[in-house]
């Protein structure tokens, strides 16, 4: 039925097309973005689903990382 729901419309290859482009645009854009972020951010941004929302220090006089 879809089938020929989609025949009926006018240039629907187009759609196919469009949506491969746009796909690859957003996917090169992420890695693009996750590429040229700092180990840091990308570091902090790993660790999000793991924090409760609470910071814990070091003691005074340990080293952080």
């Amino acid at each position: 039925m879809i089938k020929n729901v989609l025949s009926d419309i006018g240039g629907v290859g187009i759609y196919g097309v469009i949506s491969i482009c746009l796909f690859f645009t957003v996917f090169s854009g992420a890695i693009l973005v996750s590429l040229m972020m700092s180990r840091r951010t990308a570091r902090t941004l790993s660790e999000l689903p793991l924090d409760d929302g609470e910071k814990i220090f070091p003691p005074k006089g340990v080293a952080h990382e």
